[in-house]
């Protein structure tokens, strides 16, 4: 999966992987494990922004830029624990928290981006 999605980014995108891994760190932490995301797909990403002088922290850096979102995932057990305390449907929960968490991933990723970190 990761081979095809680093095949899927165009060759101009290159020395901008540290934006393409920020960007695709939101639906990927959002649908999968943060094991399946770092450990399967992050050093595939690493690897094709070294070819393009991209730096391994850039990346890095950049991957966590999903993790609000990732925190809302009903992949994380948390909420489920949470949402049933505060007596709220988890479907409720959802809508109202996706678009604020990406909306937060998205003002960190330009904020990385705006002081040079990413």
């Amino acid at each position: 999966m990761a081979d095809w999605l680093v095949g899927a980014v165009p060759e101009g995108m290159g020395p901008h992987m540290a934006l393409v891994t920020g960007l695709l760190s939101l639906p990927l932490t959002y649908f999968m494990s943060n094991d399946g995301f770092y450990f399967g797909v992050l050093p595939v990403l690493a690897e094709a922004g070294a070819a393009h002088g991209v730096s391994p922290l850039e990346i890095a850096r950049a991957s966590l830029v999903g993790q609000a979102l990732h925190m809302s995932s009903p992949l994380v057990p948390a909420v489920y624990v949470l949402v049933g305390m505060a007596g709220v449907e988890f479907g409720d929960h959802t809508r109202f928290t996706v678009k604020w968490a990406a909306l937060t991933s998205l003002a960190v990723l330009a904020a990385g981006m705006l002081f040079g970190i990413i």
